[in-house]
C-alpha cells in the first residue's frame, strides 16, 4: 500500500492518519516540524488538509510533487473569486455576488446586491474570520487591505443551512453521505445532525450540483459543498476541496468514514456507497476544556484533538449515534448541564431538528 503524506497537521489530518490505521495505509501528516530526511515521500500520494498548509521548504516540495491529487485545484477552491466563478461558469445557484475593488464602488453594490452585504477575503479566511457584515452605514469597518483581494456577497435570509460530503474517485465513479443540518455561531460550525434518509428532493439536487462540480475539476477524494436552504431551493454556499468539520459525525455514523472515503478515492480503493443506519448528532467543542464528565453518556463518542483550548478554537468534537432520535434527544439533555451555558441554544435546534425529521 502506498504512503500519503497530508499537507498539514491539525486535526484533520490527525484523523486521515487514524483512518488510515485500520486499512494498513500510513498516513504521514505535514506540518511545519517534519524534517524532510525522516520521510520517504518519493513514492507517497499528496493530499491536504486545509486549503493554505503551513509555508516550510518541505511542503513547497511536495505541494509540487507529481502525485498531489487535485494539485491544480486547489488554487481554484482557495479563492472565493475563482471558486463563485467556477460556479457562475457552471449556472448553479449562489448569493449573488461581486468582487470588491474600490470604495467608490459601494453605491453601485448596494443598489444591484441589497442592503445587508457580507465582505469575504478571497483567501485565508476561515470560521468567521476574514468577513464583515455591512450595510451603507457600516462599510468603514471593512479594512483598506480588503478592497481588491475579496469579494461582497448579498446576504441571504435562508431557512437553514445544509451540506453534502461527497467522494470522487479517478474512474468518475462518485458517492455521497445524506445531506447533513448545520448550526453556526460566530461563523464557526457548533452542531451537525444527520439522518440515514435525506428530503428526497433536496438530496438529489445536492447531489446533481456537487457531481457537476467535481466532474468539471476531475476531482478525485472527498469535497464537501455548504449549501443555504431557502424555501425549497439551494444555494451553494462555500465548497471545501478536502473532509470537512460537517462530515464528523460518519466516524461513528456512517460504515466508511469521511477520512477513510478520501483515502479510498486518492489511493483507487473501492468506493462504495457508505451506509448509514441512524440519526446522528455532532457537537464541535470550541475553546472548551476537556470534561471526563462527557464519558459517563453511553452515547457520546468523543473526538479530543489534543490542542491548546483557546477562545473559538476547535479542540474536540462529540458524536451521538443511535437509532431512536429520543435517545440522542435525552443525551442531549444530560449534555446541557455538562457543557458551557452557550451551547444551550444549539441544543435546542438539534432536538427541534430530530423532532421535524423524526425517521
Amino acid at each position: 500500500m502506498k504512503k500519503v503524506c497530508v499537507l498539514g497537521n491539525g486535526q484533520l489530518g490527525r484523523m486521515l492518519k487514524q483512518a488510515g490505521e485500520p486499512l494498513g495505509i500510513d498516513v504521514y501528516p505535514v506540518g511545519s516540524d517534519i524534517e524532510p530526511n525522516s520521510l520517504d515521500y518519493k513514492d507517497a500520494v499528496i493530499t491536504a488538509e486545509i486549503e493554505r498548509w503551513p509555508d516550510t521548504p518541505f511542503t513547497r516540495t511536495l505541494a509540487n510533487h507529481d502525485a498531489f491529487i487535485n494539485r491544480a485545484i486547489f488554487p481554484i477552491i482557495a479563492d472565493r473569486l475563482t471558486q463563485k466563478q467556477l460556479l457562475s461558469d457552471l449556472k448553479l445557484p449562489t448569493a449573488n455576488w461581486e468582487p470588491l475593488n474600490h470604495q467608490s464602488d459601494w453605491s453601485r453594490l448596494f443598489v444591484k446586491l441589497g442592503e445587508r452585504l457580507i465582505i469575504k477575503r478571497r483567501v485565508g479566511g476561515y470560521d468567521g474570520r476574514g468577513q464583515w457584515r455591512v450595510n451603507s452605514d457600516t462599510i468603514t469597518q471593512v479594512p483598506s487591505d480588503a478592497y481588491q483581494s475579496a469579494i461582497v456577497e448579498q446576504a441571504i435570509n435562508f431557512d437553514g443551512e445544509l451540506s453534502l460530503i461527497g467522494a470522487r474517485n479517478r474512474h468518475g465513479e462518485m458517492v455521497f453521505y445524506p445531506l447533513t443540518h448545520n448550526l453556526q455561531q460566530d461563523g464557526i460550525l457548533k452542531m451537525s445532525v444527520a439522518f440515514s434518509q435525506s428530503n428526497t428532493v433536496l438530496q438529489s439536487k445536492a447531489e446533481s450540483m456537487l457531481s457537476m462540480i467535481m466532474a468539471k475539476l476531475d476531482y478525485i477524494g472527498v469535497m464537501a459543498m455548504e449549501c443555504f436552504l431557502v424555501g425549497d431551493q439551494l444555494l451553494i454556499n462555500e465548497l471545501a476541496p478536502r473532509v470537512h468539520n460537517s462530515g464528523h459525525w460518519t466516524q461513528n455514523g456512517a460504515s466508511i468514514s469521511q477520512f477513510e472515503l478520501h483515502l479510498r478515492a486518492i489511493l483507487d480503493l473501492a468506493l462504495p456507497t457508505p451506509a448509514v443506519f441512524a440519526p446522528s448528532v455532532m457537537v464541535n467543542l470550541i475553546g472548551t476544556p476537556y470534561n471526563a464528565a462527557w464519558l459517563n453518556q453511553s452515547l457520546v463518542h468523543l473526538h479530543w484533538y489534543n490542542k491548546e483550548v483557546r477562545p473559538a478554537r476547535k479542540v474536540g468534537h462529540l458524536n451521538l449515534t443511535h437509532l431512536d432520535s429520543q435517545k440522542i434527544n435525552a443525551c442531549l439533555s444530560d449534555l446541557k448541564d455538562i457543557l458551557p451555558d452557550d451551547y444551550s441554544l444549539a441544543i435546542q435546534w438539534a432536538k427541534e431538528v430530530l423532532q421535524a425529521n423524526k425517521q
